[in-house]
């Protein structure tokens, strides 16, 4: 079965340019071509993956058949071989090690730091203040995240740092992990900016860590979890070495999803007024005018279907995953070492199974309405095995931070928001006025 080769391809460069200039178009545009469109990254073959069917066998049914890809060569000797990298029998052990770390009752502990963290950020606002909403969220999410992962006061110095350097790691990543190998060794700002982050957020994790095998104590927080969990099969703990890779990852990967998720959240609220009235009606019932709690999050339906729905409409541009054997994917025999492409935004902008997908409708996700969804339409975390470990953690973050902005004030816009683009949309200057409520 022949697969069809994506339009636009140039010498040398393959699809490499128009897929970094066109985004989410070219992407987008790769199911008319078929469930599988043959697309060349430079001089590399890849395919890449447009139905939902074939996207749930690469991530779940299959997955024992497929490695982490290229892109996530390309960051590992950067950040590391945290789950976010790891493949095999190896990413399974550190996945059971972790994953004491992300039970319900750990999060509801996380889930104090998570209400102070948003009430300390409301504390600061003034009424008619105008904010510049993704900082404040981006600044949030290192908050809470850093706040979980260190509880020391050297830990506070890590977090200073992931402020300052965790947001370079992963824009400039991105452009790098899709660029022919030679790019990375260009004397350029951007991978100037990109090794000067990496080396100093090693520097201070690596001396957090060091200060804790000192004291060797459990101060409670998820640095303490990473330290003193034990191999199920072995007794043995995790190295500094792989401490250090799931710090960064958990750094990475989990300030992004959420900072990105509440800044379009507030854009999103501001700019529908049914939704923004059914959140505060929501808000105000829920919360009769107290802080939010863990348990509430259950509670507050409306807000967790937009966070949904920013999911949906938000998500990463691109997944990469590598044959280990050879598969028969939609009736295509692919070698050991093929390189696959999946697009969780193309698949949550397909519009058979989310007509009018650029509309926001939080009601896409009324209950039971979302398991109509084929298996693999939906892929904010990845999924299976490799799915984000810290999915109900970002969830919880956010519709704790939703409800605690909502409880005091409205967000109102002041100019249209502008967007840049790395593995996922970030928004620019998305300026909006603090009102009281």
């Amino acid at each position: 079965m022949s697969v069809p080769v994506a339009p636009g391809r140039l010498p040398f460069l393959g699809h490499t340019l128009p897929m970094l200039l066109k985004r989410f178009e070219f992407t987008s545009n790769l199911r008319r071509q078929g469930d599988l469109v043959e697309v060349q990254l430079g001089p590399m073959r890849t395919f890449f993956v447009t139905s939902p069917q074939l996207t749930h066998q690469v991530l779940v049914t299959d997955a024992s058949k497929f490695n982490k890809g290229r892109m996530f060569d390309k960051f590992r000797p950067f950040i590391g071989n945290g789950l976010a990298m790891s493949n095999g029998s190896f990413h399974l052990r550190q996945r059971r090690m972790m994953q004491p770390a992300f039970h319900r009752d750990r999060i509801a502990g996380y889930a104090e730091i998570m209400a102070q963290a948003a009430r300390d950020l409301v504390d600061r606002w003034r009424p008619d203040e105008v904010r510049r909403v993704e900082e404040d969220t981006q600044a949030l999410a290192v908050t809470i995240v850093g706040e979980s992962l260190f509880s020391t006061e050297i830990g506070r110095h890590a977090i200073d740092e992931a402020r300052r350097s965790i947001f370079v790691i992963i824009k400039n990543g991105m452009v790098r992990a899709l660029s022919p190998g030679f790019v990375e060794k260009l004397p350029i700002r951007a991978n100037r900016e990109f090794d000067a982050a990496i080396a100093r957020m090693r520097t201070i994790v690596q001396d957090v860590i060091a200060s804790r095998r000192a004291d060797d104590a459990d101060h409670g927080d998820l640095l303490s979890t990473l330290m003193l969990a034990r191999d199920d099969e072995t007794g043995e703990p995790m190295t500094d070495q792989q401490v250090f890779d799931e710090v960064i990852t958990l750094l990475t990967a989990g300030i992004e999803t959420t900072a990105l998720a509440l800044a379009w959240i507030f854009h999103e609220i501001a700019a529908n007024p049914e939704v923004e009235r059914r959140v505060l009606a929501e808000v105000d019932e829920v919360l009769a005018g107290r802080p939010v709690t863990f348990d509430d999050v259950p509670e507050l339906t409306y807000v967790g279907q937009v966070a949904h729905e920013v999911l949906r409409k938000y998500p990463l541009w691109l997944l990469m995953r590598r044959t280990l054997e050879e598969v028969d994917l939609g009736g295509v025999l692919l070698a050991p070492g093929t390189e696959l492409i999946l697009s969780p935004h193309a698949m949550h902008h397909d519009p058979a199974q989310y007509p009018d997908p650029e509309r926001f409708d939080p009601d896409r996700w009324v209950p039971g309405r979302a398991k109509q969804l084929p298996k693999g339409a939906f892929v904010p975390f990845g999924g299976g095995v490799h799915q984000c470990i810290g999915n109900h953690f970002a969830l919880t973050e956010i519709v704790i931070a939703v409800a605690t902005v909502c409880r005091r004030y409205r967000l109102v816009p002041v100019q249209p928001v502008r967007t840049k683009f790395t593995n996922a949309v970030y928004p620019v200057d998305l300026l909006m006025k603090a009102v009281r409520r």
